[in-house]
């Protein structure tokens, strides 16, 4: 931005003033970190700044969405490691939402980044197809394949995401995603 008046700083400010807690959850889902998830956004903000003036007059949430994914699915390559431990992780309390949402982290997390950046942006941000594919500069057909084969690798590493079954309840009639395709 342009040191010359105000330059449309007032504009950026009020952009990131109602959209950075939206953007943030979805940095957060993407990378499953909280700190990544904060410096994941603070870049993609930085980066929104420096082309603020050829970028306000159109979608500028579609513009930081796009950097967040792409940066998270670099920031993966660049630091992919295998964590070891010595003994297996705690178990989960009985509280059945809490479980779901873990076995729903977990399992996002065995996800390659872009499946995940897929299921993030077609399931929670509830964009198009083509949005999504807009979003992560891919074709529509790599975003229904990647989306297909994510929901496939869903279904085998957590199986009991795909019904509900809390205890005195069948499963449930809603669909929730998980079922399609399998």
């Amino acid at each position: 931005m342009a040191a010359t008046g105000n330059d449309g700083r007032d504009g950026y400010l009020a952009f990131v003033e109602s959209h950075q807690h939206r953007l943030l959850r979805a940095a957060y889902l993407i990378c499953g970190n909280r700190h990544q998830a904060e410096d994941l956004l603070q870049d993609a903000l930085l980066k929104l700044a420096l082309r603020w003036s050829s970028v306000r007059g159109g979608d500028p949430a579609a513009y930081v969405r796009s950097i967040l994914y792409r940066d998270a699915v670099s920031w993966w390559r660049r630091r992919r490691r295998e964590w070891l431990s010595a003994a297996p992780p705690e178990q989960v309390a009985h509280d059945r939402d809490g479980a779901l949402r873990l076995t729903m982290h977990h399992a996002l997390g065995l996800l390659p980044p872009r499946q995940r950046a897929v299921l993030v942006l077609r399931y929670y941000e509830d964009l198009t197809e083509t949005a999504t594919a807009e979003a992560l500069g891919v074709t529509v057909g790599t975003v229904k394949s990647q989306c297909h084969a994510a929901l496939r690798r869903l279904r085998e590493v957590a199986p009991e995401l795909a019904r509900d079954t809390r205890p005195g309840q069948g499963p449930a009639d809603v669909n929730n995603g998980l079922e399609v395709n399998p």
